[in-house]
């Protein structure tokens, strides 16, 4: 196996590390909620920790990164998130689990940030497009970090031993792939200190993009079921029909997405995938049935899968900042998308209805298509750079 590659397996690994970890939280949330005796809005306050966590890292990150490498920070990050799931399942109040997901939140990003520029980095030695499919790992490790959840849910295995378990094959799995790992990053500059720069014209641009991809994968995350339930009308056995079909499009999407670049160039996908996601949305919104509403999330689970790859890797070949604090700047952009989404559907469909919400975040899309078109002279001049 020649270097590349081992780096490659490496980076993929710490990949699926982080979303294993995620996705073994996320499936054991209604346990812990019960657990806690806790409300639907008692619930939904303290897993505002988890975003407030993760938007404090994202200056950390950048500047941890710049100063002292991806490399360490991955791995401290990946060591830390094994140890922190655990702790979401030791809480026994509501202050220690607000304590405990902020600090997963936090932990989470730091991961995320600094395994980004890693995989920037492996992509530049591979001189060519390989982003998507590292994000395509993190999207398999969430199905397969779901299907372990509801395994251990039906054996009645208590969430402090399943994150137990996830947090020891997650140090097994960084303890063989940190030697592996890039020793340096790409384009770090000369100054260890933080870089205190507004983001520049073409990090704006990116960020705007992203910014949008995150909005219309925070609608999906949190309200395809809903919109299956109310407003396609399905039964209660077909409520997750709409995110299962949005999920294995977005994974598979991921997978085949770098095939594409090479082949059309990044800013053409682009605009690809904000015309998917338009008309996925706007299919399900003037036919909600089962089948459409079903083949316009698969649409858009097509659309939204390359968008933040794309993003962070254009965000990476940047002139003007080094990868970690570039990733940073966008991340930070873009969080704000996934952030403010999902609350701005649930106001609209109070006030109108959830069908006005999806048509909305429709016209979002759209922007991802327009934002790149406009942009694409400044969107191409990092694929003409070097590190």
């Amino acid at each position: 196996m020649n270097i590349n590659l081992k780096r490659r397996v490496a980076v993929s690994a710490v990949f699926f590390l982080s979303g294993i970890c995620f996705a073994s939280w996320a499936s054991r949330i209604p346990d812990i909620k019960n657990k806690l005796h806790l409300t639907e809005g008692e619930l939904g306050g303290l897993l505002l920790g988890l975003p407030a966590g993760s938007l404090a890292a994202l200056p950390l990150a950048g500047w941890l990164v710049h100063r002292f490498g991806s490399r360490k920070v991955a791995v401290i990050s990946a060591i830390l998130y094994g140890c922190v799931l655990p702790l979401l399942g030791l809480a026994e109040t509501k202050i220690a689990l607000l304590g405990a997901v902020a600090l997963f939140g936090l932990v989470g990003n730091l991961i995320n940030i600094s395994v980004n520029t890693q995989a920037v980095g492996v992509e530049f030695h591979y001189g060519k497009t390989i982003m998507a499919s590292f994000h395509g790992l993190w999207s398999l490790a969430g199905f397969v970090g779901g299907a372990i959840g509801a395994g251990m849910i039906d054996l009645s295995i208590n969430p402090l031993f399943h994150f137990l378990a996830i947090g020891c094959v997650s140090l097994l799995i960084i303890f063989f792939a940190y030697r592996n790992m890039l020793t340096e990053d790409v384009n770090t500059g000369d100054s260890k200190g933080l870089v205190l720069k507004k983001p520049d014209k073409l990090l704006l641009r990116i960020g705007a993009i992203a910014f949008c991809g995150m909005m219309c994968e925070g609608c999906m995350f949190d309200w395809s079921g809903v919109y299956f339930d109310k407003v396609v009308n399905v039964d209660a056995g077909l409520v997750t029909l709409g995110y299962i079909a949005f999920m294995s499009t977005m994974a598979t999407g991921r997978f085949v997405a770098d095939h594409f670049t090479q082949r059309f160039g990044a800013v053409m996908l682009l605009q690809f995938s904000g015309i998917l996601i338009f008309f996925g949305l706007l299919l399900s919104v003037l036919f909600p049935s089962v089948i459409f509403a079903t083949v316009g999330f698969l649409l858009v689970g097509a659309g939204t899968s390359s968008v933040i790859p794309l993003s962070f890797s254009m965000a990476g070949r940047s002139k003007n900042f080094p990868p970690g604090i570039s990733l940073a700047l966008v991340s930070t952009i873009a969080y704000f998308g996934f952030l403010f989404g999902p609350p701005v559907i649930g106001f609209i469909a109070e006030h109108l209805n959830l069908r006005a919400s999806f048509l909305l975040i429709a016209f979002v899309g759209a922007m991802i298509a327009v934002l790149s078109y406009s942009g694409r002279g400044i969107l191409r001049k990092p694929d003409n750079t070097t590190h």
